[in-house]
Order: C-alpha cells, then sequence, then structure tokens
C-alpha cells in the first residue's frame, strides 16, 4: 500500500474522472471498490481549480522525468488513462503503482510504489517537462 507522508494537490477535474474511473471499474453488486494506490491519493490530496495548481505538481498527462533511486537512471514518463497505457513507451496508467505515486507529486518529492513482483521502488521527480494546465489546457 502507497503511504502519503506529504499532501498532494490534484485538480477538480482530474479527481472528479479517476473516481468516476475507479467507480466504472468495481464489479456489480460490490458495496466498495477493493483499497488501492490511488484511492489512498484521492482521499488524502489537496482539491484546488484546474486554473490554480501549482506548475511544479505532477497533472493527468504530465509528461515527467524521473530519477531512479537505485540506479540513478532518468526515464521520461507520461501519466495517463488506462487505456491509452504503453508502459514499454512510458505511457503509465494512473491506475499502476507507479502512475499512482507520481500523481500530485511536486518536483523534488520522491515517489514510492510497490512492482507487481513485490519490491519497493522510489525515484526523485526531477522535473515536469510538460504539464496540460501550465500550457492553458485545463481540459485535457
Amino acid at each position: 500500500m502507497l503511504a502519503i507522508s506529504f499532501e498532494r494537490t490534484l485538480t477538480e477535474l482530474d479527481h472528479v474522472r479517476i473516481t468516476s474511473l475507479l467507480r466504472s471499474t468495481q464489479p456489480a453488486g460490490r458495496a466498495r471498490a477493493p483499497a488501492s494506490p490511488i484511492a489512498d491519493v484521492l482521499d488524502g490530496s489537496a482539491i484546488v481549480p484546474s486554473r490554480q495548481v501549482p506548475t511544479d505538481v505532477v497533472t493527468m498527462h504530465s509528461q515527467v522525468l524521473l530519477e531512479d533511486a537505485d540506479s540513478g537512471m532518468q526515464q521520461k514518463l507520461t501519466l495517463c488513462y488506462p487505456a491509452d497505457a504503453v508502459p514499454a513507451t512510458g505511457m503509465v496508467s494512473v491506475l499502476s503503482p507507479v502512475g499512482a505515486s507520481l500523481l500530485g507529486l511536486r518536483v523534488g518529492e520522491v515517489a514510492s510504489w510497490r512492482t507487481p513482483m513485490g519490491e519497493e521502488r522510489s525515484g526523485t521527480l526531477v522535473a515536469i517537462l510538460f504539464q496540460p494546465e501550465a500550457s492553458g489546457n485545463y481540459t485535457m
């Protein structure tokens, strides 16, 4: 499970869309979706209008540079919705462990996640190369 040691910032639009996505993926008849890293992020974040999100915060469709804590290698990742995810090309789903760990982070903070094989991984958010809101796109 993802441990949140600081408050993240999400846009209202990202919060609404991801919450709806989680609801649509839960099986019929279930009262509540199982706990997931992204559910923890949604529950523990400050929500702001898209026009007020700082430019150093990861939002949906942001392209970021992440430095692996173990190897020091940097990787360019783009945070996307599950239908657009292609991990081999750096398009990571917000519902994946690494995607959930990035959403709402600020440059300089550390993302931590558990791989499907159970390994603990982490990386420092070095830069945001593109953020839709910073370029004036508030509905992407």
